[in-house]
């Protein structure tokens, strides 16, 4: 396997947040999800996910560093010294809880502590797994399930919370590596990236968004059609709305924490027609002769 510093295009000396901000770029780009049928994009994030696995964990990144661990997260061959003698199960006094009466009493705290610590060896609990998710904004707000897509091939079913922010983290409880022993298995940890949406931005749990609306509506007023997270829903269009107008959809926005929800704020732009249209241009006309009306006076 290639060299994870190398898989990710950082620097051994990258921090995490290097490291880190390195993956979401390349599982943005490779990630089966947004590749579908596209086997080398897959074969490229697996190694890309494997190289993250490794050098996110402090652990094993330090385990590298120090040769002690290749790029797979296998053991390397070492030399022998005292100290794996020492910790070895091949009859050395130490390795077992019988070994402590060589050197203290059997009743002491100690000896005792020890005792345990070597019970537990064997039931080491498992590795905890990280791993990216990207969704969609609307999901973001209203919540969604999703199924994850594993370096492996196998899959994760994911609940997305209403309200979650991007470079959240998600902890399933269980859903990684398996432990040894009585250990258990470790946590899978989700990364969640929210991909923008071309409709929506969002400011604390308000949400906002900018709505076209025809010069008759913006005259006369009307009731238009504005998407919101959770499905479209009717507008009222007060008379003489103006570009810029703002409009407050109230609890159409993300979650509080607390309870309730924020806002959905709709930003009105008034549109012309895109080819002339003769009937306006003579009414528009006529009705501007004899008018003291400058919208940029103001501006002055």
């Amino acid at each position: 396997m290639r060299n994870p510093y190398e898989v990710l295009g950082v620097a051994a000396t990258a921090s995490a947040a290097e490291i880190q901000g390195a993956y979401r770029k390349l599982a943005k780009k490779l990630h089966p999800d947004l590749n579908p049928g596209d086997k080398a994009a897959e074969e490229k994030f697996k190694e890309v996910a494997g190289a993250y696995d490794l050098l996110s964990d402090t652990e094993k990144r330090k385990r590298f560093d120090n040769g002690e661990i290749d790029a797979s997260g296998a053991e390397r061959p070492q030399h022998n010294f005292y100290r794996d003698y020492a910790s070895s199960d091949q009859g050395h006094p130490y390795a077992d809880a019988s070994g402590f009466a060589d050197f203290m009493d059997t009743d002491d705290a100690f000896a005792e502590l020890l005792r345990r610590g070597q019970r537990a060896r064997p039931n080491r609990r498992g590795q905890d797994m990280h791993y990216h998710l990207p969704i969609d904004f609307v999901e973001s707000i209203a919540g969604a399930n999703k199924r994850l897509t594993l370096p492996d091939g196998s899959t994760l079913d994911v609940k997305i919370p209403p309200g979650l922010v991007d470079g959240q983290t998600l902890r399933l409880k269980g859903k990684g590596a398996p432990g040894a022993g009585k250990g258990g298995p470790g946590d899978a940890l989700i990364e969640v990236e929210v991909l923008p949406d071309r409709r929506f931005t969002r400011d604390g749990d308000d949400i906002s968004l900018e709505v076209p609306i025809s010069l008759s509506e913006a005259v006369l007023g009307g009731r238009i059609r504005v998407p919101t997270p959770t499905g479209d829903v009717t507008l009222s269009v007060p008379k003489g709305s103006n570009t810029g107008t703002t409009l407050r959809l109230r609890g159409k926005g993300a979650p509080h924490r607390g309870g309730g929800h924020g806002d959905e704020l709709v930003k009105l732009k008034v549109m012309l027609p895109k080819s002339t249209d003769p009937e306006l241009e003579a009414f528009v006309s006529n009705w501007s002769k004899g008018k003291e009306f400058n919208p940029r006076e103001d501006r002055t």
